[in-house]
């Protein structure tokens, strides 16, 4: 019953951005993978391929999204081709309300979100590259100095996660609708119980020192990285961008492309470098970065699946997603170095 009133809300809001689409080339994708709670729509017009999305209900706010789409604007006007351009609604807005959700019409980005499938080093540097463009794009327009915000979320949610803990809370791991991820989930409970307790202290030196800050994606992974060939030809939802320092991206995109493979992230830091120079404490920070976040990610995942019981429409993603990261910290203690 939802899926169908949001197609019927999508031909509506197609309408006040002065498009007509009918049934046959107005594609219904879901969430498209994701965990938000966006709806996504392919949209075929005689001239373009646009990508219709519903945000989910009462999020973001109209002055969050405001600022997400005038750095998206921003970036296509200083020639990051691979940004996705926004179309205006008839009032000039580029977004419309309706139904309680924020909707939004961009151009369609192509290419596929294939690394793992056909991995190459080209494809990694031409990633990071991509990074770093974007980022110098964002640069100029708000540029601070200041604690790492990344750092401080990794603190915040570890010592959320003691106090859940410790007030005698277990998963329930027979759940009812849980059974496709109930074995990497308790994989990931054993997981934290060695190394939840280490995220504060090995972040503890790193938290007060000052980083260069300015608009990140906070939310760059492998999925969200679109290839024709080699290049680059889409980064993807920018749902997660916040101010933080850059280093928050590079790990992300790093952890989810190459893992622990040291040569590869190497190759990844270096071709970043080229568009926009690493300080000496960012270069030393990003691996810590990307390890404490897997070990944050897997209790972010325990507690939406089994205390806040949150929805999630792609049960066979979660699990895709819950077994990469087991399988990756697993590898760590198998080693006897640990992740921290």
């Amino acid at each position: 019953m939802l899926e169908r009133s949001l197609d019927g809300a999508a031909h509506e809001v197609l309408r006040r951005f002065r498009l007509h689409a009918s049934t046959k080339n107005l594609v219904a994708l879901g969430n498209h993978g994701g965990f938000s709670g966006a709806r996504l729509w392919r949209v075929e017009t005689e001239a373009v391929s646009l990508c219709l999305r519903a945000w989910p209900p009462n999020d973001p706010s109209t002055q969050r999204l405001r600022w997400i789409h005038s750095l998206m604007d921003l970036a296509q006007r200083r020639g990051v081709e691979f940004v996705p351009a926004l179309l205006r609604a008839d009032d000039g807005r580029t977004w419309v309300e309706y139904g309680s959700r924020l909707w939004e019409l961009s151009t369609w980005m192509p290419g596929r979100a294939d690394f793992h499938k056909a991995p190459s080093a080209s494809r990694l540097e031409s990633s990071c590259r991509a990074l770093g463009r974007l980022h110098r794009a964002w640069a100029a327009e708000e540029t601070k100095a200041g604690p790492c915000p990344g750092i401080q979320r990794r603190i915040e949610r570890s010592c959320e996660w003691k106090e859940l803990v410790a007030s005698g809370w277990i998963p329930v791991f027979g759940a009812p609708g849980l059974d496709s991820v109930r074995g990497y989930a308790e994989r990931a409970w054993l997981l934290v119980r060695v190394f939840a307790e280490r995220v504060p202290s090995v972040l503890a030196e790193w938290a007060s020192r000052p980083f260069r800050l300015q608009p990140c994606l906070c939310d760059i992974w492998h999925d969200h990285v679109l290839f024709d060939g080699e290049n680059v030809r889409g980064l993807i939802d920018y749902g997660g961008v916040k101010i933080d320092n850059v280093t928050v991206d590079l790990a992300r995109l790093l952890g989810s492309m190459v893992g622990d493979h040291r040569a590869a992230r190497d190759a990844g830091l270096r071709a970043y470098s080229l568009i926009r120079t690493l300080a000496d404490e960012e270069q030393a920070i990003v691996d810590l970065l990307d390890k404490t976040g897997t070990i944050v990610g897997l209790e972010n995942w325990l507690r939406w699946l089994y205390f806040d019981k949150k929805p999630l429409i792609d049960l066979g993603a979660v699990s895709e997603r819950l077994r990469n990261l087991v399988e990756r910290v697993e590898e760590w203690e198998t080693a006897g170095s640990g992740a921290l």
